[in-house]
């Protein structure tokens, strides 16, 4: 079973280590049997191929298959979103296949493949897909990773001609892609690009991590980017041999999954992938290797752009040879442990101590390992301290059982996760059906329906799996294994780290025994709203759309739509304040740390811990975000737990908790991790571009290091706290929901707060930067051949004289533009990988708004980075698009709306804001004429009007000389 709740591998946010909250409600699902789970047979045949060895329910809306020349498919039908078809073609085929000499061939053979093949000409199958509504990049991309190569396509809007074309295309990459001296000598660039642009800092800790995890296997060697020297030294025979040894139609699978007849999926499968054969002898994938003893057990770089981190592994064979019942209750009561674990630990990062955060995790890894890792972020540089208490933590898992009452908890989640997905499923996306077939092909586990995957978690609670002495078992045992090895990233060089490292993996460790346990919490105990507020007015907008707008007496405005389309989700958003826009564009304040630390300073009297066990058995959460022209809470939820979901994001407006702990947390987690803002071209993008973008308003960027030092619980709470108690409310509740109870509902809650003021102080001016006859000059610590280039020109903002009638036609003229960059950088000139060109239009701001092209160049491309970005702006003023490029441009975006457009999402986020800006409910009316009537004229005359030399803005990043 490919089992949804296994945890990520690493810890790369704060946010991965906090217990996820989910649904919780009172009746089991249909369909399943609250006592014994009763599987299958154990499969013996070799058909339905998914199935062999495994005693799980199969899928049945899935139709397998195999071909007589050993391709595998499986085929289904599913609406999300209407006429959509996804199609996932698995090659068995990875980095480790490759020799020595061939490091990062399956990935340049992925390159290659979308080129050109016997069927299509070089370049030509991104037009046709183009043509058909594919966006490049999102609906047509590719993955290689150590053990497979995936090719993904999301054909919107299918028709069979289209279908037919395109599994034509896919069949061409598979058996005939064209490896020629001259589409290699074009794509190897784009490869070594791609491999220039990673992060130095974090790809050179992942393969130390590699070297010492995974010591002796083929995985410590085999990242699937390969090596500047292999694939400098690859020839068109050299890849061929490559291509004719591991694409054989054996190694593909098919999966296609989409709004049409199933039949006519398998029909196209039959038709253009029979024919295919192999050449040559077929031969056996290398032996992965298991994790060896004798080998190094510690390790330590030096990387002072990432923060002190210590990563522990234990690691052991992986064994996974059947998908069985048994083996996934196995694998839950593990589950059960970990999470266990990772909450103690959770809470002892949030009470204050020695780490900021650390969590552990259990996986398999490119069929070489199961492994147990354990990350730990330290306060400071203190990594031994954090080690040891983290340790301790673990030790006493291990030592003494969980209560009952904590094994109950994480049940509880696990259930309701799991009851949340029975009720979500009529709604699950085509394409994360297929990614999730794709994987479970991977790691060699099946698929099953959600209520059967219910039925196996039921089938472990009713048979008293999940008990203290179960649970203390698996705490011992997901820490056992071939090898423990753990490697620290320092900040300065220690000649006596690895005998340190070494050491505090061997210490003993007292167990630390301190479980703070949380009493009984409910929503009665938060603080009291006020007596629910009256409907004022209630009226009917957009017809045909079922939006509605209610305004309260108290002036809280609501924006309802009542729509079960998307079976079991309910959308909120509560929208207050002036946002960005209210804030002065000159001080500098604490307002950074609001998104990371807002929410999690509580409610009332209810800190985090309190609010995790009020809501983690529920589908009720809470998001803060600062946007342009407000603050905002928003949630997803379910019809029965809207009603507290309200209350808690209201009571949140009403009586914030203003506990410290996360504002310092948040403090000492951002600057752990400021040098890396340095470290890389992208990373000084990401730490100054909008500021710059906007005249250098600190509103906008990452603040100082002196800016976060000075941020105290003190200050904090002074900034936010009279703005979540000003300005005007506006909440917006969508979905799957019931419409006159959820009137009662936000009458009961945001209803019933007091009248809020609008703020009478006048909005800070945004302003674009002036034109410069020279590149504005940033510079990086990274590596020193990458840089980075900047071209922007001022556009507009707000919902007056048309203004959102003119973004969504500059969306297509930015479109347009992104084309050509990518052909001519990209394709042509090989000097970035993955060039933007994006307009960016603030509909809660008159003004701000702007085209940016950006590119990841060597230092030595960035003139000519500028002298192409520029010169096809001039192209665009000088004359009309073709009526072809403007097709395969708008196109896309069309169909991108088309299908966004069957969630609620959609149509809430068009409308936010509408209550105090009729422009914006306007628009949607013109939603579709913006773009379907844009012409070739009026891109020029955009390009005329926006594009102009003497307005635009540059910036280069590049290397700090030493």
């Amino acid at each position: 079973m490919h089992f949804f709740l296994r945890a990520p591998l690493a810890l790369v946010a704060l946010s991965l280590l906090v217990p996820t909250a989910q649904a919780q409600q009172n009746t089991n699902p249909p369909n399943v049997s609250d006592t014994t789970t009763v599987g299958r047979p154990v499969q013996t045949a070799k058909d339905p191929w998914l199935y062999e060895k495994s005693d799980l329910v199969h899928d049945d809306a899935w139709k397998f298959g195999r071909l007589s020349n050993g391709v595998r498919y499986a085929v289904r039908k599913n609406g999300v979103p209407p006429g959509q078809v996804s199609v996932r073609v698995r090659m068995d085929v990875g980095s480790l296949m490759e020799t020595d000499s061939e490091r990062g061939f399956a990935h340049l053979l992925e390159h290659l493949s979308f080129r050109g093949s016997v069927h299509v000409p070089d370049g030509e199958s991104k037009r046709i897909w183009q043509r058909l509504g594919v966006t490049f990049g999102s609906d047509s991309n590719a993955a290689t990773t150590f053990t497979s190569t995936t090719y993904k396509l999301d054909l919107p809007m299918a028709t069979p001609a289209g279908l037919d074309e395109s599994f034509k295309i896919l069949a061409g990459m598979m058996s005939g892609p064209e490896i020629t001296q001259k589409i290699l000598d074009s794509e190897r660039p784009v490869v070594l690009a791609e491999q220039r642009e990673q992060p130095g800092p974090q790809v050179r800790l992942q393969d130390a991590m590699l070297d010492l995890m995974f010591a002796g296997q083929l995985v410590a060697q085999r990242e699937p980017i390969g090596t500047v020297e292999t694939l400098t030294a690859a020839t068109p025979a050299t890849v061929q041999a490559f291509h004719d040894r591991w694409y054989r139609p054996e190694r593909a699978t098919i999966i296609a999954i989409g709004d049409v007849d199933p039949a006519l999926l398998e029909q196209m499968i039959v038709k253009h992938f029979s024919d295919w054969k192999g050449t040559g002898a077929a031969v056996p994938s290398p032996d992965f290797g298991k994790p060896v003893e004798g080998k190094p057990v510690a390790a330590s770089i030096v990387e002072p752009a990432l923060p002190v981190l210590t990563t522990m592994a234990i690691v052991r064979p992986w064994t996974v040879d059947g998908d069985t019942v048994i083996f996934n209750q196995k694998r839950m009561i593990d589950l059960v442990a970990i999470r266990i674990i990772n909450r103690r630990l959770e809470t002892r990062a949030r009470s204050g101590g020695t780490f900021i955060a650390a969590g552990a995790d259990l996986s398999d890894i490119a069929r070489s390992a199961n492994i147990t890792t354990v990350q730990v972020l330290p306060v400071g540089d203190d990594w031994e301290a954090a080690l040891r208490d983290v340790r301790a933590v673990i030790a006493d898992a291990q030592a003494t059982p969980p209560t009952q009452a904590e094994i109950d908890r994480e049940v509880a989640e696990i259930e309701s996760a799991m009851k949340q997905r029975i009720n979500t499923a009529p709604v699950e996306a085509g394409a994360k059906l297929a990614d999730d077939l794709a994987e479970a092909v991977d790691i060699n586990e099946t698929v099953t329906t959600p209520e059967f995957s219910y039925a196996i978690f039921k089938g472990a609670v009713d048979g008293k799996m999940f008990t203290p002495a179960t649970v203390l078992a698996s705490s011992k045992k997901v820490f056992e294994g071939t090898a423990t090895r753990a490697m620290v990233n320092l900040h300065t060089p220690d000649p006596a780290i690895t005998t340190k490292v070494a050491s505090a993996l061997e210490a003993n460790v007292a167990a630390n025994a301190k479980r703070r346990l949380v009493g009984n919490v409910s929503f009665d105990a938060l603080p009291k709203l006020g007596l629910p507020g009256k409907v004022a007015t209630r009226e009917g907008i957009l017809p045909g759309t079922g939006i509605e707008k209610l305004v309260f007496a108290n002036g809280v405005t609501l924006l309802m739509r009542q729509d079960p389309s998307e079976t079991g989700k309910v959308y909120v958003n509560v929208r207050f304040g002036n946002g960005l826009a209210g804030m002065s564009n000159k001080a500098l304040t604490p307002a950074w740390a609001g998104e990371g630390a807002l929410v999690a300073s509580g409610v009332g009297k209810y800190g985090q811990e309190e609010l995790d066990a009020l809501t983690g058995r529920r589908q009720i959460g809470a998001d803060f975000d600062v946007d342009d022209d407000a603050f905002t809470l928003k949630a997803q939820t379910t019809k029965d737990d809207l009603a507290d979901q309200l209350k808690l994001l209201a009571t949140k407006l009403a009586a914030p908790g203003w506990d410290p702990n996360p504002v310092t947390r948040a403090k000492v987690a951002t600057l752990s991790g400021y040098a890396g803002l340095s470290a890389s071209p992208d990373a000084v993008l990401n730490r100054d571009l909008e500021r710059l973008l906007h005249n250098g308003d600190p509103r906008w960027g990452i603040p100082s290091q002196a800016t976060i030092q000075a941020t105290t619980p003190a200050s904090f709470r002074k900034f936010w706290e009279p703005l979540l108690a000003s300005g005007p409310i506006e909440v917006e509740v969508f979905g799957d929901m019931d419409a006159e109870a959820t009137v009662k509902a936000v009458a009961a809650t945001f209803g019933a707060l007091k009248p809020r003021v609008a703020s009478k102080a006048p909005l800070a001016p945004v302003a674009f930067p002036a034109h410069v006859d020279k590149p504005v000059t940033l510079t990086h610590k990274g590596q020193p051949n990458q840089a980075a280039a900047v071209v922007a020109w001022p556009t507009g903002g707000g919902t007056a004289n048309g203004g959102i009638a003119e973004s969504r036609k500059l969306e297509v003229l930015a479109a347009v533009f992104r084309d050509r960059l990518l052909d001519q950088l990209r394709s042509q000139a090989g000097a970035s990988y993955s060039p933007q060109v994006a307009s960016q239009w603030p509909v809660g701001l008159p003004a701000g708004g702007k085209i940016l092209a950006l590119g990841m160049v060597p230092p030595d491309k960035v003139d000519f980075f500028f002298t192409l970005v520029r010169g096809i702006a001039a192209d665009l003023v000088a004359k009309p698009v073709e009526a072809d490029e403007l097709n395969r441009a708008l196109t896309p975006l069309k169909q991108q709306i088309l299908r966004m457009s069957s969630g609620n999402m959609f149509w809430m986020r068009l409308v936010e804001g509408g209550t105090y800006d009729q422009a914006r409910i306007d628009s949607v009316e013109t939603l579709a004429a913006d773009y379907s009537r844009v012409t070739p004229q009026d891109l020029q005359g955009l390009a005329m009007k926006y594009l102009r030399p003497d307005k635009d803005w540059a910036l280069q990043v590049v290397p700090e000389k030493k």
